[in-house]
């Protein structure tokens, strides 16, 4: 059993952070007025996040800021630095982020600030917990849809602190991976701006057998609310170190109600251990009270997915009956006190208490002007003087009337747990005087324990610096004399033939459910056969999502059959390949794998991989700003909106064990097919239109793009002819509604 664990608490005002603490939270995260991925939340102003650090930090409690959101060019080059700088030299204990650049800028730029990947970077393997270790990282917050196998197993293999949601809000989507609500209606989940278009009714479509509940619009994509309670002794066991409550958008009751139930089980767990644990009914029944959608779910930490997660009827967050409200009492800093009372001495008061060893800055000592020599002492002092007394006309003053006076700390952090009076006989002072001497011994006492948070002002370096900018070398075989390079990615085997008579198409990515495991190793030598024999690269397209069974295969897979090239979607990918020895050169990030920034970029080239994808939410002039001499562009395709590991085959119709595709037609009119892949166990929500850019390539040509991709879906292969014949002429498609996606208006 672990001696200590972390209740996180969420806080969206000051309010609300006042009350978790007082309600037992260890930590709080919450946002400021930029960056934060909730950006409809009441926030904090700069004034106000200081002023919680001081608060948090007499408390003896830790404060994150989430910076989890994908920054553009000009605000990591002109806001990052100033925003987070007066911060940092306040002790903010820790940034959350989900940017690889702004992880790597916050890295170089403030030294010992500890760094936390979001749960938006998508994080499900002990692989990709390795290279953000690599990168900088203290912490990762993981995937939501992982099992407790398999944090066990990432625990294991890591040597970072990891942190779970353990109650509140799901989305249905693989978190950082969703751009339904951005290519929809242009507000960005990667920016704080989700409309949460997986709360709204859908029908569903097709299908091998009838919907077994029912006809109609639903809400299969709404998730019903998590609650892991029951599971603190597992998770607590499988290597969570955080426990974290969902909820900054939500209210001060619901969020103090929710961690005052989490840090009674957890104390209770930490007490008596797992066999004296236990989960009180009223506790489950004010959990209930305070909020679920549709009751509670455990989630994805024993189960793979299911239509029992799923809301189907209401999506809304409903409470229950609150009628009796829990007390929060402020938490007290305990101290010690020695008060001198002796004749010819002003009066003193010496004021003594202790800190928390891991929130003590090394650099800094709690006395001032002190030099600091290693590790600080855990313990801080602080005196006040007043007046001399005078010598008793009638009643001299009694060690009972002044212990009475100097435990008053009233509004004070603080409460003497011991208190020493030393005193001579026949001595009078005013209780006045004794009062004005507590006050200015407890405030400059707060005010060494503030100190030892401070640190001194960073020193900025250029973001993005051109350095790690420096073209790929060129590999064999590859033509690199070309104005325009075409590629096509395919995830069905049909679309491939057309692509191998294409003369304009010079690369071909395979995706990993082209075929089954069955027969991925035979259908892929055929495939680069294929593509030898046609003059063409052959890449592979590893899963958007790396779970542990995925590398797992995949690491047999690839000692048998190796490509050209690999296409990267996520971290955990990424490092899969580093670590299996594939040569970084011959690595190509996708879009999901964000550089929005020169930073972003200047990081994933450090790792020395060929290049990246332009990302799929920056319009024109932002790309004109990039530099895109190593980048891909995507021109065509039904983009996918959501990867998720819930599988609609399975929740309406049960499991079919087959790849396939069904659709969801929204409140308009407007389908969007869902795939489900079966190898890896997720499904994609792809656009109900195809992207189309072929008008618009001479003009990216113009922008610094060399390299453009097409990716084909759920086309049949007389509609890869049609978009190939749409290539080569530069002109719309031929009688398909397509979207120009963000090219021309971008995100918020």
């Amino acid at each position: 059993m672990q001696e200590t664990l972390e209740l996180l608490a969420p806080a969206g005002d000051f309010s609300t952070l006042k009350a978790v603490i007082r309600a037992g939270a260890d930590a709080v995260y919450f946002g400021g007025g930029r960056f934060g991925a909730r950006a409809f939340a009441k926030n904090f102003s700069q004034e106000e996040l200081l002023e919680a650090l001081d608060y948090g930090h007499m408390h003896g409690r830790k404060l994150y800021l989430a910076v989890n959101t994908l920054l553009k060019e000009h605000e990591v080059k002109e806001e990052l630095y100033g925003y987070l700088l007066p911060l940092y030299e306040h002790g903010l204990d820790a940034a959350i982020v989900q940017d690889f650049g702004v992880l790597r800028f916050l890295r170089e730029n403030f030294s010992g600030l500890p760094l936390h990947v979001s749960t938006q970077m998508s994080v499900a393997n002990a692989s990709g917990v390795k290279l953000l270790s690599e990168a900088g990282a203290s912490r990762v917050v993981l995937a939501r849809e992982l099992s407790l196998e398999e944090i066990s197993f990432i625990h294991q293999e890591s040597p970072l602190e990891l942190e779970c949601f353990v109650h509140g809000a799901l989305c249905y989507c693989y978190s950082g991976q969703c751009l339904f609500s951005s290519m929809l209606g242009g507000r960005s989940a990667n920016r704080g701006r989700c409309a949460q278009p997986c709360r709204l009714p859908y029908e569903a479509q097709g299908g091998a057998r009838p919907a077994q509940r029912g006809g109609g619009r639903q809400y299969p994509l709404s998730p019903k609310d998590l609650c892991a309670v029951d599971l603190i002794p597992k998770l607590a066991k499988s290597g969570v170190f955080s426990f974290k409550v969902e909820g900054r958008m939500k209210s001060e009751d619901y969020a103090s109600g929710v961690v005052s139930i989490y840090r009674r089980c957890m104390d209770r767990y930490l007490s008596d251990g797992e066999e004296g644990f236990f989960v009180a009914p009223k506790e489950r029944q004010r959990l209930l009270a305070l909020g679920s959608r549709c009751g509670f779910t455990e989630g994805y930490y024993r189960k793979r997915n299911g239509p029992d997660m799923i809301t189907f009827t209401k999506p809304c967050h409903e409470k229950g009956d609150l009628t009796e409200k829990e007390p929060l009492q402020e938490p007290k800093r305990m101290i010690s006190g020695v008060f001198r009372l002796q004749a010819g001495a002003p009066m003193e008061l010496r004021v003594k208490g202790r800190l928390r060893k891991a929130a003590v800055r090394p650099s800094l000592d709690v006395e001032a002007g002190a030099e600091a020599q290693g590790e600080p002492s855990d313990e801080v002092s602080a005196i006040a003087a007043g007046e001399a007394p005078e010598k008793a006309r009638q009643h001299p003053v009694t060690e009972e009337k002044l212990l009475a006076n100097l435990k008053k700390t009233g509004n004070t952090p603080f409460a003497f747990e011991e208190m020493e009076v030393i005193l001579d006989d026949g001595l009078f002072v005013s209780m006045a005087a004794v009062n004005d001497v507590r006050r200015a011994a407890l405030h400059a006492l707060e005010e060494r324990i503030l100190a030892a948070y401070r640190r001194k002002g960073a020193r900025r370096k250029e973001a993005g610096r051109k350095a790690h900018m420096a073209p790929a070398p060129p590999r064999e075989g590859v033509k690199n004399a070309r104005e325009a390079f075409f590629c096509a990615s395919v995830e069905k085997k049909e679309q491939i033939a057309p692509l191998l008579k294409s003369s304009l198409i010079s690369r071909i990515y395979v995706d990993s459910g082209v075929f089954s495991r069955e027969t991925a190793e035979e259908g892929l030598e055929e495939v680069w056969e294929n593509c030898r024999e046609a003059g063409k690269e052959a890449y592979y397209v590893l899963p958007a999502v790396f779970r542990k069974e995925t590398s797992d295969w995949h690491r047999l897979l690839l000692r048998r059959r190796k490509a050209d090239g690999f296409l990267a979607k996520s971290y955990d990918a990424l490092s899969f390949l580093l670590q299996e020895g594939v040569c970084p050169g011959c690595i190509r990030l996708d879009h999901s794998l964000y550089a929005w920034s020169s930073e972003s970029q200047a990081a994933f080239y450090e790792l020395g991989v060929e290049g990246d994808t332009v990302p799929l939410e920056l319009n024109k002039k932002e790309i004109k700003k990039r530099d895109n001499g190593r980048s891909e562009m995507c021109i065509y395709g039904y983009l996918p909106f959501m990867t998720s590991a819930q599988c609609l085959q399975k929740s309406l119709h049960g499991c079919s064990h087959s790849p396939g595709v069904l659709w969801l037609k929204d409140r308009y009119g407007v389908s969007f097919p869902v795939k489900n892949n079966c190898n890896e166990c997720y499904n994609v929500i792809y656009n109900s239109k195809p992207l189309a850019l072929f008008p618009m390539v001479d003009e990216l040509t113009g922008l610094g793009v060399r390299q453009f991709r097409m990716s084909f879906t759920v086309e049949s292969a007389h509609q890869v002819k049609q978009a190939l014949n749409a290539l080569k002429n530069r002109c719309p498609l031929d009688k398909t509604e397509h979207t120009y996606g963000h090219y021309k208006r971008g995100v918020e």
